[in-house]
């Protein structure tokens, strides 16, 4: 039997010494390999598309492109996850990283134990939020979110869980074969119905409630 194969990871961040000092962590890991870095947005993409890394490990605040639209770039134009790794504890980071396509969200303060845990959750199409953050996304949920996804259709939750994924409205209609204009119906119609009413707060539902495969 084949060993199984390593996990691809590019960094983005443009603090070398912080690049270093995640590179040296992930070296002593074993099944995970540090195949780039990069130290602005623009680049983070080219090499997400170029070198085809498994995931990226992401800062928010990257020079030229923000690690956010970065993030929905990445998840637009290649197959890699990407995992928010930033200073940033503010609920409106870790909701727009979500909306972006993020498969996971730590603080830079956060436990070695943390990166690996959420690398190997991403691996396996799952989304990782560091603990310290999770009452607040709770609460989040509780204030937003007045309906049930049972009221949702099997067509509306499709469009639910591949909006989670961060794709657009022609991503979605391209894979449901509709139109992006029927798409946006679609987004209008489940807002209503759950009470909610913006992107993010969609996307934080969806993880929450299994609707979204983050694949």
């Amino acid at each position: 039997m084949e060993p199984p194969k390593a996990i691809r990871v590019l960094l983005a961040d443009d603090h070398a010494m912080f690049r270093a000092g995640i590179r040296g962590i992930l070296r002593r890991q074993k099944g995970v390999e540090v195949i780039g870095e990069a130290e602005d947005g623009p680049t983070a993409l080219r090499l997400s598309i170029e070198l085809s890394p498994d995931i990226v490990l992401m800062d928010i605040a990257m020079p030229l492109v923000s690690g956010i639209e970065t993030t929905r770039n990445i998840r637009s134009q290649s197959s890699a996850k990407v995992i928010i790794l930033s200073m940033h504890s503010e609920r409106q980071f870790v909701m727009e990283a979500i909306a972006a396509g993020a498969s996971g969200y730590l603080l830079k303060d956060s436990a070695i134990r943390e990166l690996t845990l959420a690398i190997a959750a991403a691996g396996r199409g799952e989304f990782y939020l560091t603990p310290k953050l999770e009452h607040d996304l709770d609460l989040l949920l509780a204030e937003s979110a007045s309906g049930s996804v049972d009221v949702l259709s099997p067509r509306e939750r499709q469009v639910l869980g591949l909006l989670a994924q961060g794709n657009t409205s022609k991503a979605i209609g391209a894979a449901l074969h509709i139109s992006p204009k029927t798409v946006e119906l679609h987004r209008g119609q489940i807002m209503k119905k759950l009470g909610i009413h913006s992107v993010a707060g969609l996307t934080k539902y969806a993880i929450r409630c299994g609707v979204a495969t983050l694949e």
